[in-house]
């Protein structure tokens, strides 16, 4: 899966916004209802670099695996950073987003839930 991909992916989920920060950030950032679910670095040295959240357990076991490393300022909340897209198996890639953005539309009221058509894709 190429940055495109899972940009286009990011952007299917029910109720998904994305917003771009410039300088000093200079990120695009996934949300749902208000809560970040994804990020990409979008200037250089780091461009394309994608970040969200994981469990506990999985961020143990993706830190441990060349490409990936603990989200800079976000590591406390269990966010990691893949430094090259590309190097992760889509399906893998896939279930990984799946819950990030089903663990930010948890941080949501029901009401909100039910307003956005919440879900994984």
């Amino acid at each position: 899966m190429d940055v495109a991909a899972v940009k286009a992916l990011c952007s299917r989920y029910p109720g998904a916004t994305a917003k771009t920060y410039g300088p000093p950030s200079n990120v695009l950032v996934y949300y749902v209802g208000g809560r970040k679910f994804a990020y990409f670095k979008t200037s250089e040295p780091e461009q394309w670099r994608f970040s969200f959240r994981t469990s506990p357990e999985r961020f143990l076991e993706l830190t441990d695996v060349p490409g990936i490393k603990p989200a800079r300022y976000l590591a406390k909340f269990r966010w990691v950073t893949v430094v090259d897209v590309g190097t992760v198996p889509a399906d893998y890639l896939q279930e990984l987003i799946d819950w990030s953005y089903d663990k930010a539309l948890s941080g949501l009221s029901r009401r909100r839930q039910a307003t956005l058509g919440g879900g994984a894709v």
